[in-house]
């Protein structure tokens, strides 16, 4: 009897803690907005633990991706290179809280000292830990080439939180920002490096003016210039027509990630096609928050979705170092499938989805000793009332940090 009646008490239990948060979050929350952010959060999560290999070769590791031998896998950058919406969702917030912020009375270095907070200071965790595992790894005869490897894959992500930084800092500047000027830059930069020979380094330009195309589209957001259906339609039609003729002929990659060895990466500095594949995703993401919004009445939903934001900066922070564990651990029973194999066959594709439970219990373990880092932060915000992911948001409020 006592079997049974257990895991009926944990769906209980489950439930009554979801029916709690779906009756803490006021009405006029858009939990559309909370959504969209956590899907870009898992897009950026999963398609790095499928596109990333780190190979066991020789006495070090080396990284790896199924896109160099199968390059028909492109398709699956294309759901889960996420950034865009990121980028959408944090122009909205960032403009919606500095307008509030400001009507408040709150100056732009409190404003602004306040949201970085929240960006930065989970970070120097990561950048301990990484410190002291460096210099360990290196003191104990680990090679040097591993070691780069390493901790290039765990600091990678801190590249978007210095974009997202510089675009935070310039939100009272790019409110009233067309997207068609950043994007004519962008289309510039390509024409000079790849049309006329320019140099390579024109291309860090697009750094920034790629990423403000969808920060400024939501900006635009906010304004209230994205709220037809027609607006998110000519996005997507218009994104994914003009990302298929760049790649069909102008010599742009399938691939809207990095692979290893590649003449052109799209992502690195971004490039049209990339922003203009970023258009596209804005434009699905816009049509489909009505739906978000229906889906989310669904308190197991919402408690879900909830749970990802409150822990959005700890799971894209740690995720990589997840990966690495994993590996790492993994090497005491020798090269396992899917995890020290060189990604060249549908069979590492199949180990690695197997290896995706483990990765997420990994992770589990890195929130579970990592998570007060992100939660520190919300401290103060949280003693003026409920937690924020189901309190009253001051629209300043309304996204919080801008995560990943």
């Amino acid at each position: 009897m006592r079997e049974t009646k257990t895991p009926h008490r944990v769906w209980e239990v489950i439930r009554q803690g979801a029916d709690r948060v779906d009756a803490a979050t006021p009405a006029e929350r858009d939990r559309a907005v909370d959504t969209l952010r956590a899907l870009a959060i898992l897009g950026v999560v999963l398609g790095h633990w499928l596109v990333t290999a780190l190979v066991a070769d020789g006495g070090g590791l080396r990284t790896a991706s199924p896109l160099q031998h199968m390059p028909w896998l492109a398709p699956i950058s294309w759901a889960f290179q996420t950034l865009a919406v990121f980028f959408l969702v944090g122009g909205h917030v960032a403009t919606l809280g500095y307008t509030s912020a400001r009507a408040r009375g709150m100056t732009y270095g409190q404003w602004l000292a306040s949201r970085l907070s929240r960006l930065f200071r989970p970070v120097a965790a990561v950048l301990a830990l990484w410190t002291v595992t460096a210099t360990a790894l290196l003191l104990t005869g680990a090679e040097f080439a591993t070691v780069r490897t390493l901790v290039k894959l765990a600091l990678s992500p801190l590249w978007f939180l210095l974009v997202f930084a510089v675009l935070t800092a310039a939100t009272p500047l790019l409110r009233r920002l067309n997207p068609l000027w950043p994007l004519a830059v962008v289309l510039h930069v390509d024409l000079l490096r790849f049309g006329l020979g320019g140099p390579s380094w024109l291309g860090w330009v697009n750094v920034a003016a790629g990423w403000l195309v969808p920060y400024s589209l939501g900006a635009a957001w906010t304004r209230g210039e994205l709220d037809s259906r027609r607006a998110g339609v000519l996005l997507l039609t218009g994104g994914a027509v003009t990302t298929a003729l760049l790649v069909a002929f102008a010599g742009y990659p399938a691939s809207m990630v990095g692979v290893p060895g590649a003449g052109i990466s799209n992502l690195n500095p971004p490039t049209l096609a990339a922003v203009t594949f970023g258009l596209a995703q804005c434009g699905l993401a816009l049509l489909l928050r009505d739906r978000l919004r229906r889906t989310m009445r669904r308190p197991l939903a919402w408690a879900a979705v909830a749970l990802v934001n409150l822990s959005a900066m700890t799971i894209f922070l740690w995720h990589q170092t997840a990966l690495m564990a994993t590996t790492a651990t993994g090497l005491l029973a020798g090269r396992l499938p899917g995890l020290h194999t060189a990604p060249d066959g549908l069979d590492w594709v199949a180990a690695r989805l197997a290896w995706l439970p483990v990765l997420t219990l990994a992770l589990a373990v890195c929130w579970t000793a990592f998570r007060h880092q992100e939660q520190g932060v919300r401290q103060r915000s949280e003693r003026r009332g409920r937690s924020r992911v189901v309190r009253v948001h001051r629209t300043s409020e309304r996204a919080g940090a801008p995560h990943v």
